[in-house]
């Protein structure tokens, strides 16, 4: 019986401590991708041969289809059969165009949802066919997580569907970019296919375009200018991935160095006279969480470096360490501007960064030039959030 007993005690210390573990080791973030809205479904971008793409012409029907949404449900065509007119919207995450006409399609869901139209928006690009500096002007990709992510963060009022696995309504439906307009009447029947209005920048127009061609359709009539061009970033197709691939096998083929830099060095860097947006990444090979989150700071680097922005990391590993620290960054290939610090006095090093810095690492901090710091963390990052700040400020922006 004593051996039972302890046998059971140990087993509930054991299992307590472990939960502890697991509690502590939880990520801080602001947005938890593990939602209910993923539970249902895993995405599984495939490789799909080359194929012609057409788009639909006036008077053909709506095609079927079977997508994720966003809303942790399956939409199929029937789904919006009570909608007098079906107006389907492919448009993405990432692309500045996209982007811009956002806000638009909110407010045109808003001002004719209870005329009986349905908006929906598809995403119809494979993340297998995007390079990393296709996503300067974004903070998000086009992964279907991701697309749960803008979901919330946009407030959309409709439901956007993913179909970035096989393409099985973009090839049917033929979006030559995004955004790409398609308006049904009531027999699904396309009345409408082009653009949203002919003015990108935000506030410059509102939907014209679609609100005159829903206006007729709902009045039964036939649209006047019932299809236009339509400007924006090209459909990424699972088969248009050969380029991807080039590119990023030639950045991993790149050449990586780290030099060394004293105080003097890193106050130079924390003034930035650059004229570009600057961020500063302290690590070290010891530092477990500076480890696991360092391949965001490359991706981050990679995504805004042709949009005058630059990425610095300063490892804070001891000088002997150098050859130590080289390694694991060309093992993350961190083809940028790496620096070692060549001094001894880690608090001369906190002092060069930034007074305000307790030490810890890793530490980030994003500086205007002039030096002005308009994100600091101390501690992991949230990608997510720190590439929102990048994004969104004045010198980079979403749009064009």
């Amino acid at each position: 019986m004593k051996t039972i007993s302890f046998l059971f005690v140990f087993a509930s210390i054991l299992l307590f401590s472990c939960k502890e573990q697991k509690k502590e080791a939880e990520p801080d973030k602001a947005i938890d991708m593990q939602t209910e809205e993923t539970a249902f479904f895993t995405a599984n971008p495939q490789d799909i041969p080359a194929q012609e793409v057409t788009t639909l012409k006036i008077g053909e029907k709506a095609p079927d289809f079977k997508l994720p949404g966003t809303d942790g449900k399956f939409h199929t065509l029937s789904d919006f059969d009570d909608a007098k007119v079906l107006v389907i919207i492919f448009t993405c995450n990432h692309c500045p165009t996209a982007q811009a006409y956002e806000d638009r399609m909110i407010q045109l869901t808003k001002d004719y949802t209870d005329k009986g139209v349905q908006v929906v928006a598809i995403s119809p690009n494979s993340i297998n066919g995007i390079l990393l500096n296709e996503l300067g002007y974004s903070d998000l990709g086009d992964s279907f997580e991701d697309m749960i992510v803008r979901t919330k963060e946009k407030g959309y009022n409709f439901p956007y569907l993913y179909d970035g696995d096989t393409h099985e309504a973009s090839i049917k439906y033929g979006p030559v970019a995004t955004p790409h307009t398609f308006v049904f009447d009531e027999k699904r029947k396309l009345t409408y296919v082009g653009r949203l209005d002919a003015s990108e920048k935000p506030g410059t127009a509102n939907a014209e375009d679609v609100r005159t061609a829903i206006d007729a359709t709902l009045k039964g009539e036939p649209v006047a200018m019932n299809t236009t061009k339509t400007f924006g970033c090209s459909i990424k197709w699972a088969w248009k991935n050969e380029y991807a691939k080039k590119i990023n096998k030639e950045w991993i083929a790149k050449e990586v160095t780290l030099e060394e830099i004293g105080v003097d060095g890193l106050k130079n860097i924390m003034k930035n006279d650059s004229d570009k947006l600057r961020l500063i990444n302290l690590w070290a090979t010891w530092c477990g969480p500076c480890v696991i989150e360092y391949p965001e700071f490359v991706d981050i680097h990679r995504m805004y470096e042709g949009r005058g922005f630059e990425f610095i990391s300063v490892s804070a590993d001891n000088l002997e360490a150098k050859e130590k620290a080289l390694a694991f960054l060309q093992k993350k290939s961190s083809a940028l501007t790496n620096y070692i610090f060549s001094g001894k006095d880690k608090y001369a090093l906190i002092e060069a960064i930034d007074p305000e810095w307790d030490g810890a690492l890793p530490y980030t901090a994003l500086i205007e030039p002039g030096g002005k710091i308009v994100y600091r963390k101390m501690g992991p990052i949230d990608p997510f959030q720190l590439k929102k700040t990048i994004v969104e400020h004045p010198m980079i922006g979403r749009y064009y």
